[in-house]
């Protein structure tokens, strides 16, 4: 029997089920079709001592059909075709490879044995999409290896490599050498050896792996993990069932839970991430032909925190980077800051010592532009100073080769005007990174009026090996994140300066799911860089004597944030950890008496409001101008680059998630007791509010 997707071979005695459904054999209804047919083929063939299931392409099973997620429950479905795997009156044995997630970890859970290729990566990741395993994980799992290492690698939602996997007892053996081939000889020793099929739903749960004190462990780790989430516990719910209740019962239950779990505001919010992350890549009017231009060499200027994370970037992809600074010890500086990263990352078992030192031939420092002739795409990340950019343009117009992308990593300044100073405009394009460069997945790609269709393709594309999401931007003032930073931090910086404290004010950010309350990033960030962005471009502000005033008044006083020991809170050497300063609270309550500015009661409530209103408020301002391509652009933005919690699905997701109704009325309260300089309503908001329609309706609208 062959389907599209899957078909069945009998190779002596031994039925070799295979599946190839690319690019990563989801687990469709194409596929659960073919499972099906496959299991019926096989009860009917006689002579069959036992069968083997195996993947073609990069990976087994990768999970199920998240696209079904939205529409009706497919547990019930999954439970008959697994049932009819698990019944088999012969062995059978899932051949792993690649990456192997949830349903389709859960799929090999009902099979009776399991072997997997070195390096193959397991795991129930669900919960990081606020759901939870639906299709047996939360029941066969801990049958085969108990309750708490079962929770362990649910709440973790990290995968672990085969050997891990042998090691916690749910993978039989590591098979080296050609996988399917291993596979069916360990099923016909299994034949030889007289070994028949071993169900998992004939184990019971060992109660010593699920005491009261394992599981209080458990969920209080999945307090500190998962703030402000309900998926861990129904996760620890189902699993410690699967010790009360045979296996049928148990999966009516889990399938209660996943359901549950499936209608939160939670789950929809991630999986709104998840997607919109894939969609970020798609440029509506970029012709389909339009090819990237191959990058196998890279320049980078600048050697310093930035420029090193970049230049670390490219090395970890396999491309070849030069590094260009202005002097000879701040050259080498910036060379050995890279080197003590990459020990790190030694130290920490992310690389090997061997991986270390391939990525450090790949990087090469110089002073001399000439030495970027044969770059293919050659980045700036110098100093935010519109004359310093054009200076470092103008040398890389006289050096790239003709085609070279030249990018600059500004995070404000006007990429239009950097991109009129060189003779070849349409090679010119925004390639924002986040700090530390090496590590934020966000890449905000700003092109500009006259940047040709093959620049932004060759960028797109290449931030895939780079490891990077790539959000498109038009340019303005701050792009996306930074634009609506001003708003967010802007508030921030006012409360302090009512009466607020550092602390009070970041809490309550914290409690909400931001990764960093703002105050405290301006501290890791250094004062001074928020400082003199504001200087740079006053005459981008509103006029208001207070705006951003508790930054300069602790400027002023030396106060630069952890490198100096001191910012909004005080720094002990080398230690990172915060601790209130009645200094600091004094000179921002000065700096406010001076400015006039009352003192004011905050709530926890008007934190978050006066804070994340202008946040979303300045969000419809980018889409209704087109700055963004999509409104879960934004939320890409916010959740990859700024730590907005992903669970709450971004500022825009967020928005609809309270209601823009309620957004509106909030915008309109605090322009009565605030004035309307900063406080008035998008246009786009209000429209959409008056006919009462969604971000989407008007989305589609537009197309």
């Amino acid at each position: 029997m062959s389907t599209r997707v899957v078909s069945v071979e009998f190779q002596d005695n031994v039925a070799v089920v295979t599946v190839d459904n690319p690019p990563v054999n989801t687990i469709t209804a194409a596929v659960r079709e073919g499972l099906f047919q496959a299991a019926d083929q096989i009860r009917a063939q006689p002579g069959v001592k036992a069968v083997v299931l195996l993947c073609k392409g990069s990976t087994f099973f990768s999970g199920a059909d998240i696209n079904e997620f939205s529409g009706p429950p497919k547990e019930e479905e999954y439970r008959r075709l697994f049932a009819q795997w698990e019944g088999m009156s012969v062995p059978v044995v899932a051949g792993m490879h690649g990456t192997v997630l949830g349903g389709g970890l859960e799929l090999s859970l009902a099979c009776h044995y399991r072997v997997a290729a070195p390096g193959t990566r397991l795991g129930l990741p669900e919960v990081t999409l606020g759901i939870i395993p639906g299709a047996g994980g939360t029941q066969r799992m801990p049958r085969l290896i108990g309750v708490e290492k079962t929770l362990e690698l649910i709440l973790s939602g990290r995968p672990v490599d085969a050997a891990k996997a042998v090691e916690l007892g749910f993978v039989d053996a590591v098979i080296e050498g050609d996988l399917a081939q291993g596979t069916i000889e360990f099923a016909k020793r299994l034949v030889a050896e007289g070994k028949g099929p071993r169900r998992t739903s004939e184990r019971n749960v060992d109660p010593a792996t699920a005491t009261d004190e394992i599981i209080a462990r458990l969920t209080e780790q999945a307090k500190k993990q998962y703030p402000n989430r309900q998926a861990p516990f129904f996760a620890i719910d189902a699993v410690r069932a699967s010790l009360r209740l045979p296996l049928e019962e148990g999966l009516k239950y889990e399938e209660e839970l996943a359901n549950r779990s499936k209608a939160t505001t939670e789950a929809k919010a991630l999986i709104h991430v998840f997607f919109a992350e894939r969609e970020t890549r798609k440029i509506p009017g970029l012709p389909a032909d339009v090819k990237a231009r191959p990058v196998q060499k890279a320049g980078v200027v600048g050697a310093g925190t930035m420029g090193g994370g970049i230049a670390i970037c490219f090395a970890n992809a396999g491309i070849p980077v030069t590094v260009l600074d202005a002097t000879r010890e701040a050259l080498d500086r910036g060379l050995k800051r890279v080197e003590e990263t990459f020990d790190s990352m030694v130290k920490r078992g992310r690389i090997t010592a061997e991986d270390k030192a391939k990525r450090m031939s790949l990087i090469r420092g110089t002073l001399d532009y000439a030495d970027f002739a044969d770059a293919d795409v050659i980045i700036e990340a110098v100093f935010e100073d519109m004359n310093l950019k054009k200076k470092v343009f103008a040398e890389l117009d006289r050096v790239a080769k003709p085609g070279a992308v030249l990018a600059t990593n500004t995070s404000t300044l006007d990429i239009d005007e950097i991109a009129s100073s060189v003779s070849r405009p349409q090679d010119v394009i925004g390639m924002h990174f986040f700090s530390p460069a090496n590590v934020m997945p966000l890449l905000e790609v700003v092109r500009t009026d006259r940047t040709g269709p093959e620049t932004l393709r060759t960028v797109m594309d290449l931030a895939k090996p780079l490891r990077k999401t790539p959000v498109l931007a038009k340019v303005c003032y701050g792009f996306i994140g930074n634009r609506m930073m001003e708003g967010y931090a802007r508030e921030a910086q006012r409360m302090v300066l009512e009466g607020a404290t550092p602390r009070q004010v970041d809490s309550a950010l914290e409690r909400f799911g931001m990764a960093m309350g703002i105050l405290a990033v301006f501290d890791m960030a250094g004062v001074d860089v928020g400082v003199n962005v504001h200087k740079a471009n006053a005459d981008k502000y509103p006029p208001d004597p207070t705006y951003y005033q508790a930054d300069l008044a602790l400027y002023e006083a030396g106060r630069l944030g952890q490198k100096t020991g001191k910012g909004y809170y005080r720094y002990e050497p080398g230690d990172r950890t915060r601790y209130d300063d009645p200094e600091a609270i004094e000179l921002i309550r000065a700096r406010a008496k001076k400015l006039g500015v009352e003192p004011r009661e905050h709530t926890e409530e008007e934190i978050l409001e006066r804070c994340l209103y202008p946040l979303m408020n300045e969000g419809f301002k980018i889409l209704e101008e087109g700055v963004a391509l999509r409104a879960s652009d934004i939320d890409v933005v916010w959740t990859s680059g700024y730590g907005f919690p992903r669970y709450r699905g971004g500022p825009m997701f967020y928005a609809e998630t309270i209601g823009l109704k309620t957004l509106l009325d909030g915008m309109l309260k605090y322009r009565e007791i605030f004035g309307p300089m900063h406080w008035e309503p998008a246009p786009l908001l209000v429209k959409l509010v008056k006919e009462g329609k969604s971000i989407a309706d008007w989305e589609r609208s537009r197309t």
